[in-house]
């Protein structure tokens, strides 16, 4: 950006010293430092702001390029995607059509195992809780009750 050498360089900064003075010149090289901060700032927002709408631009003209190469491609091979619904294994017909025919649920058996529903439900009987006995439905005292003095 700036080709500022070694030499320009001590020279600005004799002149400095010599404008500004040594005393001052801390803090006019932190205002400096702040000043530059913000350029760098305010530039890098500015950067990214341009970048983004480039990006946004050269999407856009992918898009299009790709919807016109998909209309030709599919001007072309009209048949070609129902072909592909077919080898790629996807059901062509999920819905009946007119007249009502076409793949439908089949209603499960009332009892497919009765086995099966004895063993659940003797499981369900052996988690049910439990009645509690005559000592433990006595009710208990809390620790530290009325009894201590």
């Amino acid at each position: 950006m700036f080709n500022i050498g070694a030499e320009e360089l001590l020279l600005i900064v004799v002149v400095a010293i010599l404008v500004i003075g040594p005393k001052d010149m801390p803090l006019a090289l932190r205002t400096a430092g702040r000043w530059i901060g913000k350029i760098r700032r305010v530039s890098g927002h500015f950067r990214a702001g341009l970048d983004s709408m480039i990006r946004e631009a050269e999407m856009e003209e992918m898009e299009k390029k790709w919807k016109a190469q998909n209309e030709a491609i599919m001007k072309a091979h009209p048949g070609a995607a129902a072909d592909v619904r077919k080898t790629a294994g996807e059901p062509t017909n999920l819905l009946p059509d007119e007249n009502g025919e076409g793949p439908q649920m089949q209603p499960l058996a009332a009892n497919p195992d009765p086995e099966r529903d004895q063993a659940a439900d003797a499981a369900r009987e052996r988690a049910r809780p439990k009645p509690p006995s005559a000592d433990e439905a006595a009710p208990r005292l809390p620790l530290g009750g009325e009894d201590e003095v």
